[in-house]
């Protein structure tokens, strides 16, 4: 709306704000205004969470030094999802498609999460929607999204070419298009590429819920990560560095640099309420909604492996889970003294302040890696 208002309509009459017509100085604004948002809503959103005994269940199998944290207020990613969603309306381009599927990805998201939350309140214990529940709204949520791009791939404005990292020449297609002959097979076309999309989407929104486990760790390791695809959603759109970088340029994700913006911005906010000892966890509808975005995000700039480095703990989170379970049914044997890793190392010993910047350096090193793959093609 103010990409609008000061940009196209202000802007001939008042020439220095031509400043709002780049990306990057609206990526600056919407990460200022999404941060200053989130710290100044916090205290509010706590005092009326308290209110209302909105209070985090703590489970009973986790270590015994969480007992403590029985009552803090949850539910506070609302206030993550109200700092994107306001600052990225207020400062992209709604004209943009990419634009409102990353928003309905982090809303759809976060209304899942929420739900989860709600059950957990209201059944006063740490169990909300089954797995097979949420997974399912999960599915239902790519599938919109997915048909979305599939109308899209159509008209030109999208691709289902897979980019690989270091190798610049090798791009498979996830599309079937012998299928695409037959009215009846067209659905059949595009179902590697749904299943793929589930695979990264899903997949994303659960490692960073499974994450959410030490005050501070995943929306710090959040901070990270939609920095590092701020940089890549910029890159990608912009066509002197998309040429340089020998990247595939598509100049739709430009106004994703605003969404990605807000959502760094977002999540650095929470931390301000959220550092050890938290204030406020986010719950469910933080930890999906904003997963969810990650991966959606991941989907539309086509760097769907690259965001295996980019979210580097929180894949090594998600399958130090997977395989704790995997062992333990195969051979009644743990691999982990507990899952997911960051308890692991609680076990140990290890304060909880020391895993969490720990962690905060282990990705910040693989996000950097991510970030050098561009040019190591």
């Amino acid at each position: 709306m103010l990409y609008w208002l000061l940009y196209e309509k202000l802007f001939p009459a008042i020439r220095p704000f031509r400043v709002f017509g780049y990306v990057t100085s609206r990526a600056m604004f919407a990460s200022l205004t999404s941060l200053f948002l989130c710290v100044l809503l916090g205290p509010y959103l706590i005092r009326k969470l308290r209110e209302f005994q909105i209070g985090q269940h703590i489970r009973e199998d986790g270590p015994k030094s969480h007992q403590k944290k029985a009552g803090t207020p949850t539910m506070g990613g609302l206030l993550i999802v109200i700092s994107i969603v306001g600052p990225t309306l207020l400062w992209a381009d709604l004209r943009q498609p990419y634009v409102w599927i990353a928003l309905f990805g982090l809303v759809s998201f976060g209304i899942i999460g929420f739900i989860d939350d709600y059950a957990k309140v209201m059944n006063k214990r740490n169990l909300g929607l089954t797995a097979r529940q949420k997974f399912g709204l999960q599915m239902l949520v790519a599938a919109a999204i997915t048909a979305v791009l599939v109308v899209m791939q159509y008209y030109g404005e999208y691709t289902t070419v897979l980019n690989v990292p270091f190798i610049k020449t090798f791009q498979p297609d996830l599309l079937i298009h012998a299928a695409l002959a037959s009215p009846f097979t067209y659905a059949l076309a595009f179902l590697p590429f749904y299943l793929f999309f589930v695979f990264v989407v899903v997949g994303s929104s659960n490692a960073v819920n499974v994450t959410d486990g030490l005050d501070g760790l995943a929306i710090g390791l959040m901070v990270i990560a939609a920095g590092a695809l701020t940089v890549l959603c910029y890159t990608s759109g912009n066509r002197e560095m998309a040429t340089y970088l020998q990247l595939a340029r598509n100049p739709r994700t430009a106004e994703l640099t605003i969404f990605c913006a807000s959502t760094t911005g977002a999540s650095l906010g929470f931390l301000w309420w959220n550092a050890h000892p938290a204030d406020i966890f986010m719950g469910d509808v933080g930890s999906l909604s904003l997963g969810g975005a990650m991966g959606v995000v991941a989907v539309l700039i086509k760097q769907e492996l690259l965001l295996i480095f980019i979210a580097g703990m929180f894949v090594i989170e998600l399958m130090s889970v997977i395989l704790q379970v995997g062992s333990y049914k195969l051979r009644q044997k743990r691999i982990f003294r507990m899952a997911p890793i960051h308890h692991h190392f609680e076990a140990l010993g290890w304060p909880e302040s020391k895993i969490i910047a720990r962690f905060w350096i282990a990705g910040l090193v693989l996000a950097l890696f991510a970030l050098t793959t561009l040019k190591l093609r």
